[in-house]
C-alpha cells in the first residue's frame, strides 16, 4: 500500500493552473497510490478561500481516497486568517493546516502573523504542515520549525520537503532539529535520494513520510524512486512505515 504525503490540486485547472482532484486520481491509479493528502497549489495570490473549498468538496467526493489539509495566509489579518482556520479545521473537519512562508512571504514562527494560527491549530488537537524549503530559506529554515516544536511540543507537525526544493539543500539541519524534537515528522517530496535514506536512519522509519509533490514531479516516477532507495535498504516494515504506514498510523485510518 501507498499513501502519497505531498499533492496539490488546484480549482483553476481548466485555466492551466495545476491539475483537478480527477487528474490527481488518474495519477494515483497509474502509481499504485491508494490514498493521498491533498492541499492547494501556487499561485495563490492571496485569495485562497475558493481553493479550500475544492480541496473540501474533492474529499467529500472522495472520502476513501483523499485526506484533506487546509491552507490559511496570515497577510489576510487576524481575525480573517483565524476564521479561515477555524472553517479548514472544523466545518471542513480537514486533518490539519498548511503554512507556507515560501509562497505567502512569512517568517513561519513570526509572533503576530503565524504563532496565533499555530495556537488554533494546536488548541484542535489537530496537525500543523509546514512548507521546508531552501527556495525561501530565511522564512521557512529548519531552525524556525524548532523554535515552534519547543513552544508546542504537544503538536504534531509535518516538515514537507525536509530541507529540499531548492538550493542550498537543508536537509541536514531539517534532520538534526527533528532529532532534537520528537514531534516532528518529515515528508520526503522535492528532496535528494540520499537525505531521505539519512532521515531513516537518524530518526527512525516511524518518522518518515513519502511524498511526491505531486504535480510538480510525476507521482509514479516519485513511488518509482522510492522503491529504488528502500529495497535492500531498510527492512519490509520499514519500508511499509515510510510508504504509507506512519500516515495510517498518524491519522488512524
Amino acid at each position: 500500500m501507498v499513501i502519497d504525503a505531498d499533492c496539490h490540486i488546484s480549482p483553476n485547472y481548466s485555466e492551466g493552473e495545476g491539475i483537478s482532484y480527477d487528474e490527481l486520481l488518474r495519477q494515483m491509479d497509474r502509481s499504485g497510490v491508494t490514498q493521498a493528502l491533498i492541499w492547494l497549489q501556487p499561485p495563490y495570490l492571496r485569495v485562497i478561500e475558493p481553493a479550500n473549498a475544492y480541496i473540501h468538496q474533492a474529499v467529500k467526493n472522495h472520502p476513501d481516497r483523499l485526506l484533506g489539509f487546509g491552507w490559511v495566509d496570515p497577510h489576510f489579518g487576524r481575525e480573517r486568517a483565524l476564521e479561515m482556520a477555524k472553517k479548514c479545521l472544523y466545518e471542513y473537519d480537514f486533518y490539519g493546516v498548511k503554512l507556507n512562508g515560501a509562497q505567502n512571504s512569512f517568517y513561519i514562527d513570526d509572533p503576530s502573523l503565524s504563532i496565533p494560527i499555530i495556537e488554533e491549530v494546536a488548541k484542535s488537537g489537530k496537525w500543523l504542515a509546514f512548507h521546508i524549503g531552501a527556495d525561501a530559506y530565511e522564512y521557512t529554515h529548519p531552525f524556525r520549525v524548532g523554535k515552534i516544536a519547543r513552544l508546542f511540543p504537544d503538536l504534531l507537525i509535518f516538515m514537507v520537503h525536509m530541507g529540499g526544493a531548492g538550493l542550498p539543500d537543508l536537509s541536514k539541519a531539517c534532520i538534526e532539529i527533528a532529532q532534537e524534537h520528537p514531534n516532528l515528522y518529515l515528508i520526503g517530496s522535492a528532496v535528494g535520494s540520499r537525505p531521505i535514506l539519512q532521515a531513516i536512519q537518524a530518526l527512525g522509519s516511524e518518522r518518515v513520510c513519502f511524498g511526491s509533490d505531486t504535480p510538480f514531479e510525476w507521482m509514479h516516477v516519485a513511488v518509482a524512486r522510492y522503491h529504488a532507495l528502500l529495497d535492500g535498504e531498510v527492512s519490509a516494515r520499514e519500508k511499509d512505515n515510510v510508504m504509507s504506514g506512519n500516515i495510517r498510523r498518524l491519522f488512524a485510518l
